[in-house]
This record gives structure tokens, C-alpha cells and sequence, in this order.
């Protein structure tokens, strides 16, 4: 194998191993799309709290990582439930605009209450995963990506089921589809927009705990949601495939761009070049590759 060809080969490993990543917290976005039909413009700033959790938890001497994961896993699931029954329920049958405001008015409560509780200094979250590179052909990637990436594909295949085979899956797909509908045919919407809520609370605390490993926790790490977020559009908001195969096309067009594009001009065009890549996605299909195309007839 040519130096040409390895070297494509390892940008190529390296990117889709982030991008599985960014998918994990990519699904955030889709459980909630899918559930209510509204962006969750926090979810940056769940992850960002569940690493926070996470981190002071393992702070403690003697603290086990497992029980550390328990924990951040309850508090997600109670802040999901939390905030929907007191937030998001009195706006039930509103417009969409209103929960998403509200989402973004969250977010940056989020940011501003998290140094405070918390502090702002940037926390470890230390797994037991080692430092040694694991190769993968031309490629040496670091544990946590790894284990990110195992962990999103794991999450994947399970919620993919939940969403085709089981029946609270197939009446929050309902619900999503039409809230009023669903609720004539006695569908408990409440019930599904909370479960849905609590859904991606456990995502986001698997997130802080991957994401908080290989980047530290502080208040930047929500960017991570800004990051995420050309991953939902190319992929398509509500398809839990599609964010799967957007995070895959993102990490990969990352390392490519940082790979062959960064020695020419000084750095910096893996930032912008998934901006540019979900702009031209707009423009051509601008509900994704797999998203669903609705057409209203008036």
C-alpha cells in the first residue's frame, strides 16, 4: 500500500471514529425531533451538565466509576422529566417556535448557571480505558474515540428497534407525526413527549461521560451541541440512520480537511468546512438525506 494511500486510509479511520461520536450526541436531537417535532437547541448543554455530574462525582476519593455513571444516568433521566413536566408541558399544542425558544432561553441558563454551581475550572473525567493508541491498519486512535464510537453504534441498534418494533416507540413516532391525532386516538402525549425528554437525557450523560473524557469539562464543552448540529441537518432531523451516517460524513470531511487542506492554508478548515458541507445540503435537500419530506396541501 502506497504512503498516499495509508495516509487517506488513517484520516479516513480517524475521522469516522469522531464522527460515530458526534453521532451519539446527534441522537439527542433526533430522540426529542421525532418525539415532538421540535429542535432541542440544548443539547449541548445537557452534555456539558452530565460531564459536570460525572466529574464531580469521580471527585470524591474512592468515588467507582460505575456507580459515577449511575448516578449522572438518574439525574439526566430526573432533569428530562423535570423539564419537560415544568417547562415544555404548558406548551403543549402550541407552536413549535415556542419550545424551541424555550430550548434556547435553557441553554443559556445552562451556561451561566453551570460555572457558578460548579466552578470554571475545566475537570477530568478519568476512565479506565489506558493511553495506548489502538491500530486499526494505518490508523492509531485513541481508546476514548474508540470506545465512543462502540457505545454510539450500541445506542444506535437499540433505539432503532425501540423506534421500528416496539409499541411506545411507534405511538412517539405518532406523536411527533401529530400531536392532536394522537391524542383523539388515546395516545397519553404528555406521557411520550417526557419519555422522549428522559431519552435523551441518557444519551447526553453517555455523551459528558465520553465527550468529558477526551475533551476535559467545562462550560465549552456544550459547543459540542454547535458541533453536532450539521450532523442532525445532513443526516435528516428525525432519522436515527441518518444521524448515524451525517456524524460518519462529518468526522470523515473533518479529517480530510484537516489532513490535505490545513498545510496550505494554516489551519483551521476542519471548523468551518461542515458548515459549508451542511449549507450545500440546504440548498439541495434541505430535509437531509433520510429525513422524511412533508408536503402540506392547503
Amino acid at each position: 500500500m502506497s504512503e498516499d494511500l495509508e495516509f487517506a486510509l488513517a484520516l479516513v479511520l480517524n475521522g469516522a471514529s469522531i464522527g460515530l461520536m458526534y453521532s451519539l450526541i446527534a441522537l439527542g436531537f433526533v430522540l426529542v425531533y421525532k418525539a415532538t417535532d421540535a429542535i432541542n437547541f440544548a443539547q449541548g448543554e445537557f452534555v456539558m451538565l452530565a460531564g459536570l455530574i460525572v466529574a464531580v462525582v469521580l471527585g470524591f476519593e474512592g468515588a467507582p466509576l460505575i456507580a459515577a455513571i449511575v448516578i449522572v444516568v438518574a439525574v439526566m433521566i430526573g432533569f428530562g422529566f423535570g423539564l419537560e413536566r415544568v417547562v415544555l408541558r404548558p406548551l403543549l399544542g402550541r407552536p413549535v417556535v415556542a419550545v424551541i425558544m424555550a430550548t434556547i432561553g435553557l441553554a443559556a441558563m445552562l451556561r451561566g448557571l453551570g460555572p457558578v454551581i460548579f466552578g470554571s475550572e475545566t475537570r477530568a473525567v478519568s476512565l479506565p480505558i489506558g493511553d495506548e493508541p489502538i491500530v486499526l491498519g494505518p490508523a492509531s486512535l485513541p481508546p476514548i474515540q474508540v470506545l465512543g464510537a462502540v457505545v454510539a453504534i450500541l445506542l444506535f441498534l437499540a433505539f432503532n428497534w425501540f423506534f421500528k418494533k416496539s409499541r411506545m416507540g411507534v405511538a412517539m413516532r405518532a406523536v411527533a407525526d401529530n400531536q392532536q391525532v394522537a391524542q383523539a386516538m388515546g395516545i397519553n402525549v404528555e406521557r411520550y413527549f417526557a419519555l422522549a425528554w428522559a431519552m435523551a437525557g441518557v444519551v447526553s450523560a453517555l455523551g459528558g461521560v465520553v465527550w468529558g473524557s477526551m475533551l476535559g469539562v467545562d462550560v465549552h464543552l456544550a459547543l459540542v451541541g454547535l458541533k453536532v448540529f450539521p450532523v442532525v441537518i445532513l443526516g435528516g432531523l428525525d432519522s436515527i440512520g441518518g444521524a448515524l451516517v451525517g456524524g460518519l460524513i462529518i468526522g470523515i470531511v473533518e479529517s480530510l480537511a484537516a489532513g490535505y487542506l490545513d498545510p496550505y492554508v494554516g489551519g483551521g478548515t476542519k471548523d468551518f468546512a461542515p458548515y459549508v458541507l451542511m449549507i450545500l445540503v440546504l440548498m439541495i435537500r434541505p430535509y437531509g438525506i433520510f429525513g422524511k419530506r412533508k408536503i402540506e396541501r392547503v
